[in-house]
């Protein structure tokens, strides 16, 4: 019986390192990293392969607001989109694209403790600097684009990221119209246009605001195709081509 119980043990022993490198080792594992590495915004794009390009700004304003700014982040299911960023305050920002669960959940962490990250999702850029994320949105939904530093969010600095079909995308609908004036240091716009579909207005020559990507693309007496709305209350336009 001693003899029957030692080999047996012996043999435990030895199969026990075995098993263990077969879990951490194997192909279980590997595929489990790749499964991590998908989030429900998407996965790292390859910059091969970018559909388009979004320009972002972020900054401070004079009324103590942190923004956000770009043209609307409406973006097909299954496009990849280079985002690049530039950070035209005198603070530094990050730039995270995720839920808006879990952006509240790293917000908490954040105010913790001020932690940079190293992840493809998230870029931070110190004033006066600029980057990139290339990002492939494999999922439709409404997530969004933040900055977790602490305080920043408060201040206004996230907005909406919509991934939809393209069905959806193609709903959106614009007007014709013809650059009147620019004020591109108040943000202003003035454009003589078409019915705003949308807003229930006849044609006429009106005042939008414009962020400063959207009035980098405008020039005097250009004719456009553009989308408007009501943002913070004012005449807004958030689409142009």
């Amino acid at each position: 019986m001693r003899n029957l119980l030692l080999t047996t043990s012996f043999a435990i022993a030895l199969s026990a390192p075995a098993y263990a490198a077969g879990t951490h080792g194997g192909g279980h594992d590997e595929n489990q990293s790749t499964e991590q590495a998908k989030m429900m915004v998407g996965m790292p794009g390859d910059a091969a392969n970018v559909d388009r390009t979004i320009d972002v700004t972020m900054l401070e304003n004079d009324e103590g607001e942190m923004l956000i700014e770009s043209e609307p982040m409406n973006i097909q299911e299954g496009e990849t989109i280079r985002f690049n960023i530039t950070n035209k305050g005198e603070l530094e920002h990050e730039f995270v694209l995720d839920t808006v669960e879990r952006n509240a959940e790293h917000k908490i962490e954040m105010a913790k403790m001020d932690m940079e990250h190293d992840d493809p999702n998230r870029i931070r850029l110190d004033a006066g600097a600029s980057g990139e994320v290339v990002w492939t949105f494999a999922n439709s939904g409404t997530f969004e684009a933040a900055c977790l530093i602490p305080g920043h969010y408060e201040a206004g600095m996230h907005r909406e990221v919509a991934v939809g079909d393209q069905i959806a995308q193609a709903d959106v609908e614009y007007t014709s119209g013809t650059i009147k004036k620019i004020d591109a240091k108040a943000g202003k716009v003035t454009i003589i246009h078409g019915p705003l579909v949308n807003l229930d207005m006849p044609a006429m020559t009106m005042v939008f605001r414009a962020d400063e990507a959207m009035v980098a693309k405008m020039a005097e007496g250009q004719d456009i195709e553009f989308v408007a709305d009501r943002v913070k209350g004012k005449l807004t336009v958030t689409q142009m081509k």
